[in-house]
């Protein structure tokens, strides 16, 4: 076993090491108690013990019954929930932009916030598509396409405010880059539940998009159908805003998503 000092020294890297050493045993063995745990790990009790508390402070373990073993947390059910919603919605996302491209006849994406962008996890192209260019992984703006609207709208407050009080970058004659009415514009779409971006990003493109809900309820992607503004007009925006609600609909039921 180590001795104190060594166990003194640990800086925070090694104490990450250790707790995911103690979620990896937990999720091995099934359950396990702090002499065992500080058996495995190679520290003394109290460690171990400080490790455990933490880690239960987070809901990532959890003791079975007074001064009993640790077992797997409903914590680590919700975290592996998040991550496979992520990959469910690149997968099941890929079908549903392939049928809805079909029907429309135009470009569809889906795509996810991250850090403070938009990323396009999947895209698929209908027959009048005029170009093949390809935006699966791509980073785009929150603040000047309709995907990117749509995510900066179901953002948390706090996070969607952080983002706003940011200097937000005019791509086009078009781009909203003032707050207030960038704001105004994302109140709307919450009330509507689509978003549109007029020339915003590039000049002649048109799209527009609605959200994708998880399990949970939470807008956890936008779905996206553009093309060049001599096929997309304003006046065509409805019937293809039925048409992605109800293909996003389709795809929020598949990842979980019920609506009451």
């Amino acid at each position: 076993m180590r001795n104190s000092e060594a166990e003194k020294g640990a800086g925070p890297v090694q104490s990450v090491d250790r707790a995911i050493s103690v979620l990896e045993l937990l999720a091995r063995e099934g359950e396990a108690g702090i002499t065992e745990i500080a058996t495995e790990l190679g520290v003394h009790k109290s460690t171990a013990s400080r490790l455990v508390g933490a880690l239960e402070a987070r809901n990532l373990v959890e003791q079975l019954g007074p001064r009993g073993k640790y077992a797997i947390g409903f914590g680590i059910v919700r975290l592996a929930g998040s991550a496979m919603g992520r990959l469910d919605l690149a997968r099941l996302g890929h079908d549903a932009c392939s049928a809805l491209a079909d029907t429309l006849g135009e470009t569809v994406n889906i795509a996810v916030s991250d850090d403070g962008v938009a990323i396009n996890v999947s895209q698929a192209f209908g027959a009048a598509s005029v170009t093949a260019r390809n935006w699966t992984g791509r980073r785009t703006p929150l603040h000047a396409t309709s995907s990117g609207k749509v995510l900066l709208a179901y953002l948390p407050e706090s996070v969607r405010e952080s983002l706003l009080g940011r200097p937000l970058e005019r791509y086009t004659a078009h781009t909203t880059v003032e707050a207030g009415s960038l704001r105004a514009e994302l109140d709307r779409i919450r009330r509507d539940g689509y978003a549109a971006s007029f020339e915003e990003l590039e000049v002649g493109m048109h799209a527009i998009a609605v959200p994708v809900f998880g399990a949970d309820g939470r807008a956890i992607a936008a779905m996206s159908a553009s093309g060049p503004a001599y096929r997309f007009p304003r006046e065509r925006v409805p019937r293809f805003v039925t048409q992605l609600t109800d293909a996003a609909a389709e795809l929020s039921s598949q990842l979980g998503h019920f609506p009451r």
